[in-house]
Protein backbone atom coordinates (compact mmCIF):
# COMPACT_ATOMS: atom_id res chain seq x y z
CA UNK A 1 0.00 0.00 0.00
CA UNK A 2 1.04 3.66 -1.02
CA UNK A 3 1.57 6.10 1.93
CA UNK A 4 0.14 9.78 0.93
CA UNK A 5 0.72 12.71 2.47
CA UNK A 6 -1.71 15.02 3.99
CA UNK A 7 0.85 18.18 2.92
CA UNK A 8 1.33 18.83 -1.13
CA UNK A 9 4.29 20.69 -2.75
CA UNK A 10 2.30 24.51 -3.31
CA UNK A 11 0.74 24.24 0.07
CA UNK A 12 4.26 23.37 2.36
CA UNK A 13 6.23 26.47 -0.12
CA UNK A 14 2.75 28.18 1.33
CA UNK A 15 3.89 27.47 4.90
CA UNK A 16 7.96 27.59 4.17
CA UNK A 17 7.02 31.28 3.13
CA UNK A 18 6.09 31.99 6.69
CA UNK A 19 7.92 29.24 8.68
CA UNK A 20 11.17 28.29 8.16
CA UNK A 21 11.96 24.20 8.02
CA UNK A 22 12.56 22.43 10.13
CA UNK A 23 8.99 21.72 11.71
CA UNK A 24 6.74 19.41 12.89
CA UNK A 25 2.86 19.81 10.93
CA UNK A 26 -0.33 18.35 12.49
CA UNK A 27 -3.85 17.56 10.06
CA UNK A 28 -6.76 18.82 12.46
CA UNK A 29 -9.22 17.20 10.37
CA UNK A 30 -7.30 13.82 10.63
CA UNK A 31 -6.80 14.28 14.63
CA UNK A 32 -10.96 15.02 15.07
CA UNK A 33 -11.99 11.78 12.81
CA UNK A 34 -9.49 9.93 14.67
CA UNK A 35 -11.26 10.63 18.11
CA UNK A 36 -14.55 10.09 16.32
CA UNK A 37 -13.87 6.77 15.09
CA UNK A 38 -12.29 5.55 18.39
CA UNK A 39 -15.80 6.65 20.50
CA UNK A 40 -17.70 4.85 17.90
CA UNK A 41 -15.89 1.77 18.13
CA UNK A 42 -16.28 1.84 21.89
CA UNK A 43 -19.71 3.30 22.25
CA UNK A 44 -21.22 0.09 23.27
CA UNK A 45 -19.75 0.94 26.63
CA UNK A 46 -21.29 4.14 28.48
CA UNK A 47 -18.72 4.83 30.74
CA UNK A 48 -16.02 5.01 28.30
CA UNK A 49 -13.36 7.56 28.29
CA UNK A 50 -10.22 8.56 25.85
CA UNK A 51 -7.33 9.70 28.50
CA UNK A 52 -4.73 10.69 25.27
CA UNK A 53 -1.18 10.49 26.46
CA UNK A 54 0.30 13.99 27.09
CA UNK A 55 3.75 12.63 26.38
CA UNK A 56 3.17 11.97 22.63
CA UNK A 57 2.31 15.04 21.79
CA UNK A 58 2.39 17.72 24.38
CA UNK A 59 0.82 21.05 22.85
CA UNK A 60 -1.89 22.77 24.15
CA UNK A 61 -3.86 23.46 20.79
CA UNK A 62 -3.55 19.55 20.66
CA UNK A 63 -5.52 18.73 23.40
CA UNK A 64 -7.19 21.56 23.34
CA UNK A 65 -9.03 20.11 19.85
CA UNK A 66 -9.16 16.37 22.00
CA UNK A 67 -10.75 17.95 24.56
CA UNK A 68 -13.38 19.24 22.26
CA UNK A 69 -13.42 15.85 20.46
CA UNK A 70 -14.32 14.22 24.65
CA UNK A 71 -10.68 13.49 25.49
CA UNK A 72 -9.56 13.61 28.19
CA UNK A 73 -5.16 13.19 29.50
CA UNK A 74 -3.64 11.06 30.77
CA UNK A 75 -0.62 12.90 32.39
CA UNK A 76 2.94 11.79 33.65
CA UNK A 77 4.65 14.71 35.48
CA UNK A 78 4.32 18.13 36.68
CA UNK A 79 4.31 19.34 33.63
CA UNK A 80 1.98 18.24 32.20
CA UNK A 81 -0.64 18.17 34.70
CA UNK A 82 0.17 21.88 34.07
CA UNK A 83 -0.55 21.58 30.09
CA UNK A 84 -3.73 20.11 30.81
CA UNK A 85 -4.85 22.03 33.22
CA UNK A 86 -4.02 24.96 30.59
CA UNK A 87 -6.70 23.80 28.31
CA UNK A 88 -9.30 23.66 30.85
CA UNK A 89 -8.57 19.73 31.74
CA UNK A 90 -9.02 18.84 35.50
CA UNK A 91 -10.91 16.36 37.64
CA UNK A 92 -11.18 12.94 36.54
CA UNK A 93 -10.64 14.12 32.96
CA UNK A 94 -7.21 13.52 34.03
CA UNK A 95 -5.45 10.00 34.56
CA UNK A 96 -2.24 10.48 36.49
CA UNK A 97 -0.10 7.55 35.64
CA UNK A 98 3.41 8.26 36.74
CA UNK A 99 6.41 5.78 38.32
CA UNK A 100 9.07 6.99 40.50
CA UNK A 101 6.54 9.56 41.21
CA UNK A 102 8.16 13.27 42.80
CA UNK A 103 6.25 14.00 46.14
CA UNK A 104 5.42 17.31 44.20
CA UNK A 105 3.95 16.13 41.12
CA UNK A 106 1.05 13.59 43.50
CA UNK A 107 0.38 16.84 45.56
CA UNK A 108 -0.36 18.71 41.75
CA UNK A 109 -2.49 15.69 40.53
CA UNK A 110 -4.49 15.56 44.05
CA UNK A 111 -5.04 19.43 43.89
CA UNK A 112 -6.62 19.08 40.51
CA UNK A 113 -8.62 15.94 41.44
CA UNK A 114 -7.25 13.45 38.93
CA UNK A 115 -7.68 9.64 38.96
CA UNK A 116 -4.67 8.73 40.62
CA UNK A 117 -2.90 5.37 39.35
CA UNK A 118 -0.77 3.99 41.66
CA UNK A 119 2.34 2.25 39.94
CA UNK A 120 3.38 0.70 42.91
CA UNK A 121 2.26 -1.17 46.24
CA UNK A 122 4.59 1.07 48.27
CA UNK A 123 2.85 3.98 46.92
CA UNK A 124 -0.19 3.36 48.97
CA UNK A 125 1.99 5.02 51.77
CA UNK A 126 3.09 7.16 49.89
CA UNK A 127 -0.86 8.43 49.52
CA UNK A 128 -1.93 7.93 52.58
CA UNK A 129 1.12 10.00 54.04
CA UNK A 130 0.63 13.15 51.64
CA UNK A 131 -2.81 13.21 52.08
CA UNK A 132 -2.83 12.28 55.76
CA UNK A 133 -5.13 9.64 55.14
CA UNK A 134 -7.52 11.06 53.09
CA UNK A 135 -7.42 9.27 50.25
CA UNK A 136 -9.56 9.70 47.27
CA UNK A 137 -12.70 7.55 46.89
CA UNK A 138 -11.24 6.22 43.75
CA UNK A 139 -8.02 4.80 43.58
CA UNK A 140 -6.65 3.01 40.11
CA UNK A 141 -3.88 0.20 40.52
CA UNK A 142 -1.11 -0.60 37.32
CA UNK A 143 -0.90 -4.07 36.91
CA UNK A 144 2.72 -6.74 36.10
CA UNK A 145 1.62 -10.01 35.35
CA UNK A 146 4.96 -11.01 34.82
CA UNK A 147 6.24 -13.48 32.27
CA UNK A 148 5.43 -12.69 28.52
CA UNK A 149 2.40 -11.33 26.67
CA UNK A 150 1.70 -13.35 23.55
CA UNK A 151 -0.75 -13.47 20.85
CA UNK A 152 -1.22 -17.47 19.82
CA UNK A 153 2.70 -18.73 19.37
CA UNK A 154 3.81 -14.80 19.09
CA UNK A 155 5.25 -12.89 21.72
CA UNK A 156 4.30 -9.61 21.44
CA UNK A 157 6.42 -8.21 24.53
CA UNK A 158 7.92 -8.99 28.14
CA UNK A 159 6.35 -7.30 30.72
CA UNK A 160 8.49 -9.74 33.27
CA UNK A 161 11.45 -7.35 32.37
CA UNK A 162 9.07 -3.85 32.52
CA UNK A 163 9.99 -1.44 35.52
CA UNK A 164 5.95 -0.91 35.53
CA UNK A 165 3.34 -2.21 37.92
CA UNK A 166 1.99 -4.72 40.45
CA UNK A 167 2.22 -8.02 41.13
CA UNK A 168 -1.77 -9.66 41.56
CA UNK A 169 -0.86 -9.79 45.52
CA UNK A 170 0.23 -6.62 45.42
CA UNK A 171 -2.67 -5.47 43.90
CA UNK A 172 -5.42 -7.50 46.61
CA UNK A 173 -2.77 -6.16 49.42
CA UNK A 174 -3.29 -2.20 48.17
CA UNK A 175 -6.65 -2.60 47.80
CA UNK A 176 -7.45 -3.92 51.04
CA UNK A 177 -5.13 -1.09 52.56
CA UNK A 178 -7.21 1.39 51.11
CA UNK A 179 -10.14 0.34 51.55
CA UNK A 180 -9.14 0.35 55.24
CA UNK A 181 -8.62 4.23 54.47
CA UNK A 182 -11.68 4.84 52.87
CA UNK A 183 -11.31 4.53 49.18
CA UNK A 184 -14.62 2.74 47.48
CA UNK A 185 -13.83 2.22 44.24
CA UNK A 186 -11.05 0.72 41.88
CA UNK A 187 -9.20 0.61 38.61
CA UNK A 188 -7.36 -1.46 37.03
CA UNK A 189 -4.66 -0.52 34.34
CA UNK A 190 -1.99 -2.13 32.42
CA UNK A 191 0.36 -1.78 29.42
CA UNK A 192 1.80 -4.92 28.06
CA UNK A 193 2.91 -4.45 24.47
CA UNK A 194 3.56 -1.68 22.62
CA UNK A 195 2.44 -0.38 19.06
CA UNK A 196 1.01 -3.57 17.89
CA UNK A 197 -0.93 -3.39 14.88
CA UNK A 198 -3.33 -6.98 15.16
CA UNK A 199 -6.60 -6.17 15.82
CA UNK A 200 -6.39 -8.89 18.38
CA UNK A 201 -3.93 -7.30 20.99
CA UNK A 202 -6.70 -5.04 22.98
CA UNK A 203 -9.24 -8.15 22.69
CA UNK A 204 -7.22 -9.98 24.78
CA UNK A 205 -5.48 -7.78 27.03
CA UNK A 206 -8.76 -7.18 28.08
CA UNK A 207 -9.64 -10.18 28.36
CA UNK A 208 -7.03 -10.62 31.19
CA UNK A 209 -7.90 -7.88 32.81
CA UNK A 210 -11.22 -8.66 33.26
CA UNK A 211 -10.59 -11.99 34.69
CA UNK A 212 -8.43 -10.19 36.53
CA UNK A 213 -11.31 -7.64 37.84
CA UNK A 214 -13.11 -10.57 38.67
CA UNK A 215 -10.53 -12.62 40.95
CA UNK A 216 -9.71 -8.90 42.69
CA UNK A 217 -13.14 -8.64 43.39
CA UNK A 218 -13.83 -11.87 44.76
CA UNK A 219 -10.44 -11.79 47.09
CA UNK A 220 -11.19 -8.70 48.71
CA UNK A 221 -14.77 -7.26 48.07
CA UNK A 222 -14.23 -4.12 46.16
CA UNK A 223 -15.87 -2.32 43.35
CA UNK A 224 -14.22 -2.69 40.24
CA UNK A 225 -15.34 0.85 38.49
CA UNK A 226 -13.21 0.98 35.45
CA UNK A 227 -10.62 -1.09 33.53
CA UNK A 228 -7.73 0.99 31.83
CA UNK A 229 -6.57 -0.68 28.61
CA UNK A 230 -3.94 1.88 27.89
CA UNK A 231 -1.83 2.30 25.16
CA UNK A 232 -0.36 -0.48 22.40
CA UNK A 233 -2.48 0.20 19.39
CA UNK A 234 -0.37 0.57 16.51
CA UNK A 235 0.30 2.03 13.50
CA UNK A 236 1.32 1.19 9.96
CA UNK A 237 4.75 2.71 9.93
CA UNK A 238 5.65 1.14 7.18
CA UNK A 239 3.33 0.79 3.50
CA UNK A 240 3.54 -2.59 3.97
CA UNK A 241 2.36 -3.67 7.54
CA UNK A 242 -1.14 -3.80 8.07
CA UNK A 243 -3.25 -1.01 9.43
CA UNK A 244 -5.06 -1.35 12.99
CA UNK A 245 -9.44 -1.47 12.18
CA UNK A 246 -10.75 0.44 15.34
CA UNK A 247 -14.07 -0.89 15.14
CA UNK A 248 -13.35 -4.95 14.96
CA UNK A 249 -11.19 -4.21 17.91
CA UNK A 250 -13.84 -1.88 19.69
CA UNK A 251 -16.24 -5.06 18.98
CA UNK A 252 -13.37 -7.42 20.34
CA UNK A 253 -13.36 -5.71 23.73
CA UNK A 254 -16.81 -5.82 23.71
CA UNK A 255 -18.02 -9.84 22.87
CA UNK A 256 -15.12 -10.09 25.62
CA UNK A 257 -16.72 -7.67 28.14
CA UNK A 258 -19.86 -9.69 27.52
CA UNK A 259 -18.52 -12.90 27.82
CA UNK A 260 -16.80 -12.38 31.00
CA UNK A 261 -17.81 -9.62 32.77
CA UNK A 262 -21.85 -9.59 32.39
CA UNK A 263 -22.38 -13.07 33.59
CA UNK A 264 -20.55 -12.16 36.91
CA UNK A 265 -22.50 -9.02 37.22
CA UNK A 266 -19.88 -6.78 36.50
CA UNK A 267 -21.43 -4.66 33.55
CA UNK A 268 -21.14 -1.55 35.32
CA UNK A 269 -17.37 -1.47 34.33
CA UNK A 270 -16.45 1.99 32.09
CA UNK A 271 -13.72 0.90 29.48
CA UNK A 272 -10.71 3.40 29.10
CA UNK A 273 -7.88 3.75 26.73
CA UNK A 274 -4.85 5.88 26.53
CA UNK A 275 -4.16 6.44 23.95
CA UNK A 276 -0.97 8.51 22.17
CA UNK A 277 0.42 7.14 19.23
CA UNK A 278 -2.69 5.93 17.47
CA UNK A 279 -4.31 8.90 17.79
CA UNK A 280 -2.22 11.33 16.59
CA UNK A 281 1.10 9.86 14.80
CA UNK A 282 -0.63 9.28 11.11
CA UNK A 283 -1.84 12.76 11.55
CA UNK A 284 2.07 14.54 11.97
CA UNK A 285 4.69 15.26 9.56
CA UNK A 286 8.06 16.15 10.08
CA UNK A 287 9.28 18.85 7.09
CA UNK A 288 12.86 19.36 6.17
CA UNK A 289 14.96 20.69 3.10
CA UNK A 290 17.70 19.25 1.38
CA UNK A 291 21.09 21.06 2.58
CA UNK A 292 23.09 18.77 0.73
CA UNK A 293 24.30 15.65 -1.24
CA UNK A 294 27.45 13.65 -0.55
CA UNK A 295 28.75 11.25 -2.96
CA UNK A 296 31.38 8.54 -0.97
CA UNK A 297 31.18 5.04 -0.40
CA UNK A 298 27.09 5.84 0.10
CA UNK A 299 25.40 8.36 -1.41
CA UNK A 300 23.84 10.98 1.31
CA UNK A 301 21.08 13.10 1.40
CA UNK A 302 21.72 15.86 4.16
CA UNK A 303 18.49 17.83 5.55
CA UNK A 304 18.07 20.54 7.59
CA UNK A 305 16.47 18.17 10.31
CA UNK A 306 18.32 16.50 12.34
CA UNK A 307 17.50 13.42 15.39
CA UNK A 308 17.05 16.37 17.98
CA UNK A 309 13.62 16.75 15.66
CA UNK A 310 12.46 13.07 15.45
CA UNK A 311 14.83 11.14 18.12
CA UNK A 312 13.19 7.30 16.61
CA UNK A 313 15.09 6.60 14.19
CA UNK A 314 18.41 7.48 15.88
CA UNK A 315 17.21 5.65 19.16
CA UNK A 316 15.09 2.79 18.07
CA UNK A 317 15.91 1.97 14.38
CA UNK A 318 12.37 3.11 13.66
CA UNK A 319 11.30 3.26 10.25
CA UNK A 320 9.41 6.52 9.09
CA UNK A 321 8.14 6.72 5.57
CA UNK A 322 9.75 9.51 3.46
CA UNK A 323 7.87 11.60 0.61
CA UNK A 324 9.31 13.83 -1.73
CA UNK A 325 6.73 16.41 -2.50
CA UNK A 326 6.16 16.84 -5.95
CA UNK A 327 8.16 13.59 -7.32
CA UNK A 328 5.45 11.22 -5.57
CA UNK A 329 4.75 9.23 -8.70
CA UNK A 330 8.46 9.60 -9.69
CA UNK A 331 10.35 5.97 -9.93
CA UNK A 332 11.79 4.83 -6.85
CA UNK A 333 15.41 4.23 -8.31
CA UNK A 334 18.06 5.62 -6.38
CA UNK A 335 19.31 4.37 -2.73
CA UNK A 336 19.88 6.71 -0.60
CA UNK A 337 21.16 7.61 3.04
CA UNK A 338 19.20 10.43 4.45
CA UNK A 339 20.86 12.39 7.25
CA UNK A 340 20.76 14.99 9.73
CA UNK A 341 23.60 17.32 10.90
CA UNK A 342 24.82 16.06 14.28
CA UNK A 343 28.15 15.01 15.27
CA UNK A 344 27.11 11.30 15.99
CA UNK A 345 26.77 8.55 12.86
CA UNK A 346 23.44 7.80 13.77
CA UNK A 347 21.51 10.67 13.15
CA UNK A 348 19.87 8.88 10.01
CA UNK A 349 16.48 9.26 9.17
CA UNK A 350 16.91 6.57 6.45
CA UNK A 351 19.51 3.93 5.47
CA UNK A 352 19.92 2.80 2.52
CA UNK A 353 16.06 3.95 1.29
CA UNK A 354 14.88 3.50 -2.30
CA UNK A 355 13.91 7.14 -3.13
CA UNK A 356 13.18 9.24 -5.76
CA UNK A 357 16.46 11.18 -7.55
CA UNK A 358 16.41 14.21 -5.01
CA UNK A 359 17.94 17.25 -5.45
CA UNK A 360 19.09 20.23 -3.09
CA UNK A 361 16.16 22.37 -2.20
CA UNK A 362 13.66 19.56 -2.15
CA UNK A 363 11.13 19.10 0.34
CA UNK A 364 10.72 15.92 2.22
CA UNK A 365 7.96 14.78 4.16
CA UNK A 366 9.09 12.30 7.00
CA UNK A 367 5.87 10.41 8.08
CA UNK A 368 3.95 9.47 11.38
CA UNK A 369 5.53 11.78 13.79
CA UNK A 370 2.47 13.15 15.24
CA UNK A 371 3.32 11.30 18.35
CA UNK A 372 6.96 10.84 19.91
CA UNK A 373 8.12 13.01 17.15
CA UNK A 374 8.43 16.93 18.56
CA UNK A 375 8.01 15.60 22.00
CA UNK A 376 11.22 13.68 22.07
CA UNK A 377 13.34 16.46 20.87
CA UNK A 378 16.48 17.42 22.63
CA UNK A 379 19.38 20.04 22.32
CA UNK A 380 22.42 18.04 21.83
CA UNK A 381 24.70 20.18 19.61
CA UNK A 382 22.96 23.28 20.52
CA UNK A 383 20.49 22.30 17.98
CA UNK A 384 17.26 24.01 18.63
CA UNK A 385 13.61 23.10 18.96
CA UNK A 386 11.55 23.55 15.62
CA UNK A 387 8.27 24.97 15.29
CA UNK A 388 4.59 22.97 15.09
CA UNK A 389 2.12 24.04 12.88
CA UNK A 390 -1.42 23.61 12.85
CA UNK A 391 -3.17 22.73 9.30
CA UNK A 392 -6.26 23.45 9.72
CA UNK A 393 -9.83 21.67 7.77
CA UNK A 394 -10.41 24.31 5.46
CA UNK A 395 -6.39 24.69 4.34
CA UNK A 396 -5.42 27.35 6.40
CA UNK A 397 -2.49 27.24 8.97
CA UNK A 398 -1.41 28.15 12.28
CA UNK A 399 1.91 28.25 13.94
CA UNK A 400 1.17 26.53 17.54
CA UNK A 401 4.86 26.42 18.98
CA UNK A 402 7.14 28.58 17.28
CA UNK A 403 10.97 27.60 16.78
CA UNK A 404 13.32 27.90 19.63
CA UNK A 405 16.28 30.64 19.29
CA UNK A 406 19.75 30.96 20.73
CA UNK A 407 18.39 33.35 23.13
CA UNK A 408 16.14 30.18 24.92
CA UNK A 409 19.05 27.82 24.60
CA UNK A 410 21.10 30.82 26.74
CA UNK A 411 18.18 31.75 28.60
CA UNK A 412 19.09 29.42 31.60
CA UNK A 413 22.16 30.16 32.46
CA UNK A 414 23.37 33.01 35.05
CA UNK A 415 23.47 35.96 32.86
CA UNK A 416 25.30 38.00 35.19
CA UNK A 417 28.89 36.22 34.17
CA UNK A 418 28.57 35.31 30.60
CA UNK A 419 27.07 37.48 27.83
CA UNK A 420 25.77 35.79 24.48
CA UNK A 421 24.83 37.56 21.36
CA UNK A 422 22.65 36.10 19.03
Amino acid sequence: MKKTSFLTLEKARQIIREIPTPFHIYDEAGIRQRARDLKAAFCWNPGFKEYFAVKATPNPYILQILKEEGCGCDCASYTELLLAEAVGVTGHEIMFSSNVTPEEDMRKALELGAYINLDDATHVEFLERITHGKVPETVCLRYNPGGSFSLGNTIMDMPRDAKYGMTEDQMAGAINRLMALGTKHFGIHAFLASNTTTNEYYPQLAANLFRLAIRLRNATGAHISFINLSGGVGVDYRPEQPCCDIMAIGAGVQREYNNILVPQGMDDIAIYTELGRFMLAPFGHLVSTVLHQKHIYREYIGLDACAANLMRPAMYGSYHHITVLGKEDAILDHVYDVTGGLCENNDKFAIERSLPEIEVGDILVLHDTGAHGFSMGYNYNGKLRSAEVLLKPDGSFQLIRRAETPRDYFATFDGTEFHFSD
